[in-house]
């Protein structure tokens, strides 16, 4: 295990591989654009000027350091291990997202592209890629399935008014695979002046790697915060948080990777069940390794190796494959994954609400549903700090439909 945890702590291998998974699987036209991105980044990685404007930026626009939150109420009324919120839905733009998509159009900017593409499911990726765009005055195309545009109508209206322009994509069953697909396409016909900003970590190399290291600023600031509340060195002795691609997860989870001390815990989309009939989004638990987007990960598929749709309730989770250093978590056990269904997300959400005055967005509330379960068969001394990694506005219309509330008659 110490092998594999140094091999992880200095990143994937020169070929983008953690472990078995990973890689760059892509047309020759788009390898010139990616080694070029690969080039920039491993420059700006030792640049004190990128870094500075970074942390600029993240303090006086984004907000950071997002609080470390001490969920009094919910310690409480669960009766065991201590439960503290990072709560990244403080943000600017209300998620995780804008910590990556800053970087990311900060490097596009070193490398004189003036177009900026984005995938996004719940919308919060494209929400922060078009908030970032105009800030810098960067022409800004989001593509998102229809389905999403459908039920995250909030935030197809705050990409329009901050001047993206918003693709709805109808192949497939119109969610975040079919709009990265489309996403993909484009880059294809618009090399010159076009930057891919990829919202989580897959897709080929660098962006996993890429993506994790802009998202680690989580994890950074509550090893820093945690000493506030529990004194000089102290440790989570669990970190959770949602997964779907699993931007906000790893950046929680990187920092602790070399502390075996810390137990990681993964919570992906269970949907209506795992089962036989892929009614849900967990690719760990119900899919099986192959090649989607660029890289090499678990992902939900036929025998044939066909990918499969999935679902969850939550754009953000209703993806059918995860980044690939998450598939390598899984399979060297530094990590577990567990799956949660839409009915207990739900039931977490109005929890969080009447609790502690949070509004969570249904990806964290996949998360609560699992402390939930969790955090009563701990020591009340157990640190548990999960990612609350965005807010709930985007969902209350779906939240509403699902517990059969009329918002136009209430």
């Amino acid at each position: 295990m110490n092998d594999l945890l140094n091999s992880f702590m200095s990143g994937p291998d020169e070929n983008g591989r953690f472990g078995d998974f990973g890689g760059r699987f892509v047309s020759e036209t788009l390898m010139p654009l990616i080694l070029d991105l690969e080039a920039e980044y491993e420059k700006a990685k030792v640049d004190p000027d990128f870094w500075a404007e970074m942390d600029l930026l993240w303090k006086h626009y984004v907000g950071r350091p997002s609080p470390l939150y001490f969920a009094s109420r919910i310690t409480e009324e669960l009766g065991g291990a201590k439960v503290y919120f990072k709560r990244d839905e403080l943000n600017h733009t209300g998620a995780h997202k804008i910590n990556n998509v800053l970087g990311q159009i900060l490097l596009a900017r070193r490398m004189g592209k003036t177009r900026i593409i984005a995938e996004t499911g719940a919308g919060q990726h494209g929400v922060a890629t078009a908030t970032v765009c105009a800030k810098f005055g960067l022409k800004c195309v989001v593509y998102m399935g229809a389905h999403d545009v459908e039920r995250q109508a909030p935030n197809v209206f705050r990409m329009k008014l901050l001047g993206a322009e918003v693709v709805p994509v109808t192949s497939g069953r119109g969610t975040l695979k079919d709009a990265m697909n489309d996403a993909l396409r484009d880059w294809v016909t618009y090399v010159d002046e076009t930057f891919y900003c990829i919202g989580t970590v897959a897709g080929p190399h660098p962006y996993p790697a890429m993506v994790r290291d802009f998202q680690s600023i989580i994890g950074k600031e509550v090893r820093e915060q945690l000493a506030e509340h529990e004194g000089e060195g102290a440790l989570p002795d669990s970190v959770i948080a949602a997964i779907g691609g699993g931007s906000n997860a790893m950046g929680l989870f990187f920092p602790f990777l070399d502390d075996k001390s810390v137990r990681i815990i993964g919570v992906e989309a269970g949907g209506k069940g795992v089962n036989d009939d892929m009614e849900h989004c967990a690719s760990l638990l119900g899919g099986k390794p192959g090649v989607l987007h660029g890289n090499r990960t678990y992902l939900l598929q036929d025998e044939a190796g066909q990918i499969l749709e999935g679902y969850s309730i939550s754009a953000g989770l209703d993806y059918p494959g995860i980044g690939p250093e998450h598939s390598w978590l899984h399979d060297t056990g530094r990590a577990e994954y567990v799956s949660v269904t839409d009915a207990e997300a739900l039931e977490a959400f109005q929890f969080s609400c009447r609790t502690e005055g949070i509004i969570p967005a249904l990806e964290p509330s996949h998360a609560l549903a699992h402390v939930r379960k969790l955090a009563p068969t701990l020591p009340k001394d157990h640190i548990m700090v999960m990612n609350m990694c965005g807010r709930g506005d985007k969902d209350i219309f779906t939240v509403a439909r699902h517990l059969g509330w009329d918002m136009d008659s209430e």
